[in-house]
């Protein structure tokens, strides 16, 4: 069952409950990274194992992503500046205890690469806290995976 998430703007980055933040640089492009990020949507399916799915709504001012496992997100697009970030909240999820979610994807360059700086903001019951906690390894490495695959599908162009 589909819930609506309290909205957030892009502050909530920098202030949620739980904050998640990872890094990696990589060699494609800022310009590279944020096409892949904000314009081929449904490519996350491609490069980022955790997504089934994605789809964008409403000319791409918000997203429709599914994940494996069973979770469901509807997202608005909150920040989508060239080649420095792209960031969206959810406002509908299946996700239990969630409260407020959001994830900023910001691109510096670096040398000929990029440094790619992925962070995850949240607000729910105590439990769902806990729990991002505990999963904060485990999305780690699912966001070097990730942004890994992505430099090695943007090489392949």
């Amino acid at each position: 069952m589909a819930r609506q998430l309290r909205p957030v703007e892009l502050e909530f980055v920098e202030t949620a409950p739980v904050r998640l933040v990872f890094e990696r640089e990589i060699s494609a492009a800022p310009d590279a990274v944020f096409g892949a990020l904000a314009e081929d949507v449904p490519g996350w399916s491609e490069w980022f194992a955790a997504v089934t799915s994605a789809r964008p709504v409403d000319d791409g001012a918000r997203r429709d992503i599914r994940l494996r496992g069973g979770g469901r997100f509807l997202e608005t697009v909150l920040a989508a500046k060239p080649s420095e970030v792209y960031a969206y909240r959810v406002d509908l999820t299946n996700a239990p205890g969630a409260r407020a979610l959001a994830e900023e994807w910001r691109l510096v360059p670096a040398g000929t690469g990029t440094r790619v700086r992925w962070s995850f903001a949240a607000d729910g019951t105590a439990a769902f806290r806990l729990a991002l906690r505990f999963a904060g390894p485990g999305l780690g490495r699912a966001f070097r995976a990730a942004v890994t695959s992505l430099d090695r599908r943007l090489a392949a162009r």
